[in-house]
This record gives structure tokens, sequence and C-alpha cells, in this order.
């Protein structure tokens, strides 16, 4: 199967898809009404998005690990749309912009250029030219990241905008909101959960930080994300807690999934 990778540019005035050797564009970009992330032209229709493995779950249950690895084993696209709030998260940041004020974060949100990297080997993204992959996992933008994201302008972009990146070539794709509202027909529908401080211990790890204190980071952010875009499965969804499953044992039971689906004869 071919690897369906490379880099989408979600937002200015280039983009590229499926171009696994192509350098990272860099330039100016469109800005506001000339910014065709507000165009559904090239968007797929989600009818169109089927071959697609959608996670779903809350902060530290493993999500992006465990897409990124099942999409290296698929040789499909990787969808992290939590990086791409983050990206817009760090464009109000940098504006100035009061995370609260749906005007400015929708203003900001559409001058933004962000490239996201689709090659689960290469993950990453750009905004502006610049790879700020690490820093959009910083704590200033943790700390605003939900707030930004709950202003339905800014939702509405990035959901064109996530489409356009999981095409329709085979993408796994995690989220909290991708079999309900981005990606409803995936053929794969997985909610990964865990126990809370199983959740806290291990993004402590990534954190460097306690659990007793990320716990309550996790507890506060659950609530407020769950005032705009409330978390729950989807129909369909088959439930995995990995509270107690080793990393492997995650990805092998979504391969399993994949495999039952006749998406990949060969997942396992």
């Amino acid at each position: 199967m071919a690897l369906a990778s490379g880099s989408v540019v979600v937002s200015g005035s280039e983009r590229s898809e499926d171009q696994p050797d192509r350098a990272l564009r860099r330039g100016a970009g469109a800005r506001g009404g000339d910014n065709p992330a507000h165009s559904a032209a090239d968007v797929p229709a989600v009818e169109d998005l089927v071959r697609v493995v959608a996670l779903d779950g809350p902060a530290g249950t493993g999500k992006t690990t465990v897409a990124r690895l099942t999409a290296v084993r698929l040789g499909w696209r990787f969808v992290d749309t939590g990086a791409t709030y983050r990206a817009v998260a760090l464009a109000v940041l940098r504006a100035g912009a009061d995370p609260e004020d749906a005007t400015a974060c929708e203003a900001a949100a559409s001058a933004a250029r962000v490239e996201l990297r689709t090659d689960p080997d290469d993950s990453g993204i750009c905004l502006d030219g610049a790879d700020v992959s690490a820093e959009i996992r910083t704590p200033e933008v943790t700390a605003v990241v939900s707030a930004v994201s709950s202003h339905p302008g800014v939702r509405a972009l990035l959901i064109r905008m996530q489409r356009r990146a999981i095409a329709t070539s085979g993408a796994v794709v995690e989220g909290r909101d991708i079999a309900t509202v981005v990606a409803p027909r995936a053929a794969v529908k997985v909610y990964l959960d865990a126990r809370p401080e199983v959740r806290a211990a291990r993004r402590a790890g990534e954190v460097a930080g306690s659990p007793e204190g990320v716990a309550g980071t996790l507890l506060a952010r659950d609530a407020r994300d769950n005032q705009t875009n409330r978390l729950e499965p989807s129909g369909g969804a088959v439930h995995l807690d990995t509270s107690d499953l080793s990393l492997d044992q995650v990805v092998a039971a979504v391969l399993a999934l994949v495999a039952e689906a006749g998406l990949a004869k060969s997942a396992q």
C-alpha cells in the first residue's frame, strides 16, 4: 500500500498534498478574505471521508501516539487535529488577542498560515513558515487552547482544514470530535479512555510535572472543553480503556478493528 503522507497547507495561499519528499513551503501566505481556508471548494465531502480511523477521547489516553503508530503500520496519513487548534491558539497569542474574544480569535485564525505534516514518520506543524511543533505544547498555549477553540467561527474554519488534511486515501485521525463531527462516516471509530489517575500520570510524564498537579489541570480542561464541545463516544464507536494496556496492545487492538472493517487485510 502506498504511503499516503506528505504535507498539507491547511491555511494560506499555497497548498501541497501527497508530496512526501517536498520541503516545507514558506512565504507570506494569504490574509483575510483571500485565505482559501474559507473556501470549501477543495474540502472532501463528509460522505467521502470513509477510509478513516477515528480516535477520540480525553487527554492522557495515548491518542496521539496510538494514532501515529497505527498510521505507520497502515501507511496512511496521520492527522493530529489537536495540533491545529494549538497552532491557532499560538497565533492568537502572537497577535496579542484576547483568547476569550471570538472576533479577535477568528481574525487570527483566518490570517494564520498553518501547515500540517501528515507523514507519520515526520509529523509536525508549521505556523507562518516556521516549525512550531514544540512551541504549541508549552504551558502558555495549553492555558488558552480551550478558550480559543470554543469559538464557533474558529471551530468551523479548523474543521474545514482538518477535512482537507484527512483527504480520501486513508488517514488515522485523533481528536475529540472526529467520529461525531469531523468524519462521522469513518469506517473505524474508537473511543480511547483511561482512569483519571492513569491519565494524570501519563500527562505528568510528558510535561515533567507531578501527577497531582496535572490531575487538576486535566479536570479543569475537561470541564472547559465540555462546555462547548462535549466529549462523548459516537454511535458505533468501540470503547477501549487503555488504563491497563501497553502501547503495543492498544495499537494491536486498533489494527484488529481496521482489519475487521476490511480496510487492510494485513494490518496485523
